[in-house]
């Protein structure tokens, strides 16, 4: 019998990190291994404790043996206040760590470093039916997306310098049973019954199943034409946010209340309450096109977007 690959997912404790373990030791060629900060508060069957990831961290024992690596260990939120603080403490993890794992990983013989990025390094928003495509410039606008941008690049450098190839995956929001933060919050609302503000907005924008997102990184581990690639990647079905929260509701079997309240007043609003970032999630576009997955990779999203929501959302039915 031949011998199963060794795949090394970092991160393993997170949203995505722990799909991606679950799924991946679904495949009987695979022997699948993940990295968490802490063994202890992760009590899990082949869970290996790295500790903090940082520009010194020593993955010379978690990558023994190890064919492909699928990194999506990174700091998401810092807690330093002053802008250049923050940028330092992204880039210690998310640029200087990234890199030090992937130089390590090309030394022990690794063939395929996948590295998740965020949509975010293409920037935060589109005009509508004007998506972001992989040939675009970037445009991060704070420390958490200039880190991954920077990662990335460096990540090419060590492609083209040893045999490791290199694939990275732009998603946007990402979202799924355990998903938190605003998607959360705005299921939560639907749950509730409550009254939105939100009819008469006219955005589109681009998210990504946890089942689909967990798919394409398979399919990138292994494809012959993934390597040396950068993909965007969605459910390939762009909703506006009144859409989305009356397919929430439809998941969720409960009616969405949407007020029209016109997008002018939404936005005042949000500035006099320093909400600004979170009205543009509300109230802006932000497309991907996935053109090229589809036709490199020939790749589809094996669920489409109303199976997403109902898989995130089932949990809370009840709410």
């Amino acid at each position: 019998m031949a011998d199963k690959m060794e795949v090394l997912v970092s991160g393993a404790s997170g949203f995505v990190g722990q799909a991606l373990v679950k799924n991946l030791r679904d495949l009987p060629e695979l022997r699948v291994s993940g990295s968490v900060r802490s063994a202890q508060r992760n009590p899990i069957d082949g869970m290996l404790e790295i500790g903090d990831i940082h520009s010194k961290t020593d993955w010379s024992a978690l990558l023994r043996n190890k064919k492909v690596v699928i990194h999506t260990a990174a700091l998401l939120n810092s807690t330093h206040d002053e802008v250049a603080d923050r940028l330092a403490a992204f880039r210690e993890v998310n640029t200087a760590g990234t890199l030090n794992f992937a130089r390590q990983a090309a030394a022990a013989g690794v063939r395929r470093f996948v590295f998740i990025s965020s949509i975010k390094v293409n920037g935060e928003q589109t005009l509508r039916g004007v998506p972001f495509k992989e040939g675009d410039a970037p445009d991060p606008s704070d420390a958490y997306a200039i880190s991954k941008l920077e990662a990335e690049q460096g990540l090419w450098e060590i492609g083209r310098d040893t045999d490791m190839e290199i694939v990275v995956i732009r998603p946007p929001l990402v979202y799924g049973p355990g998903v938190k933060g605003n998607f959360a919050s705005l299921v939560a609302l639907v749950c509730r019954g409550l009254p939105l503000p939100l009819g008469a907005v006219e955005n589109k924008r681009s998210f990504v199943s946890l089942k689909n997102l967990v798919d394409l990184v398979t399919v990138c581990m292994v494809h012959p034409k993934a390597a040396n690639q950068l993909f965007l990647v969605s459910d390939g079905d762009d909703l506006s946010t009144p859409e989305l929260l009356r397919r929430v509701a439809t998941a969720v079997e409960k009616t969405a209340i949407l007020i029209p309240v016109p997008n002018r007043f939404l936005e005042f609003a949000a500035f006099v309450l320093g909400r600004k970032m979170q009205a543009q999630r509300l109230l802006g576009s932000l497309q991907v096109d996935i053109t090229k997955v589809r036709d490199l990779l020939n790749w589809e999203p094996p669920i489409s977007v109303d199976e997403g929501l109902r898989r995130c959302c089932e949990a809370k039915r009840d709410y």
